[in-house]
């Protein structure tokens, strides 16, 4: 059966409140007006130096290394505040490796806040391999990226899935089937696509 390698933010989790609250903060440190969650929400899915960058232009202001790093300190002490599962994830991933499958977990994010995430929200042991977005010199939609996660799990017959385009461009590199996931920050147009936990589940086996 294939393995199944998820995204995090917007396809696990809907950690976009989490996320704003710290962008504004560091951008009040610099005496900005904050984001709506609306607006940061279309910015998640590029790393967090792509979201700094589009934060601050937000706010006419020109991205500074120390701004990432400012926000990557506070993100690494609060990434789990207001951070939940999507509804039924909790419940899929058990059934998912009770049908023989492994699990990854491939994310921009930083490696750091994934695993405090995953471990805090009581879903880490599920997965083989988790993959941040500074484990190897590539990030989605590096193909590279991707094809770390599945060599530590020493697969080659994956399913991706995710909400954003990079997810998409990984698994196209790949020549690996993918699943967009409705209820996350993207808008992508594909080919299986799921609205609910349960539509994932009946879209993986399809897809065997």
């Amino acid at each position: 059966m294939r393995a199944v390698v998820f995204d995090l933010d917007g396809t696990l989790i809907d950690s976009a409140p989490d996320i704003a609250a710290v962008l504004n903060r560091v951008l009040a440190a610099q005496g900005l007006a904050p984001l709506p969650l609306a607006e940061v929400r279309g910015m998640i899915g590029d790393g967090a130096r792509a979201l700094l960058e589009r934060g601050y232009a937000a706010r006419g202001m020109a991205f500074e290394q120390r701004f990432l790093d400012a926000f990557i300190e506070d993100y690494q002490d609060n990434p789990v505040r207001e951070t939940i599962c999507y509804p039924g994830i909790a419940e899929t991933l058990p059934v998912l490796q009770a049908q023989g499958r492994q699990l990854g977990v491939c994310t921009n994010k930083p490696i750091g806040p994934t695993r405090r995430i995953l471990e805090a929200l009581g879903i880490a042991g599920h997965f083989a391999a988790i993959t941040g977005g500074d484990s190897t010199p590539y990030r989605k939609p590096d193909p590279r990226h991707l094809a770390a996660t599945l060599a530590e799990m020493e697969v080659s017959e994956a399913v991706m899935i995710g909400d954003h385009d990079n997810d998409f461009a990984a698994a196209e590199g790949l020549k690996i089937p993918a699943i967009f996931v409705n209820w996350g920050y993207g808008m992508v147009a594909a080919a299986h696509v799921a609205g609910t936990a349960q539509e994932l589940l009946a879209r993986i086996a399809e897809l065997g």
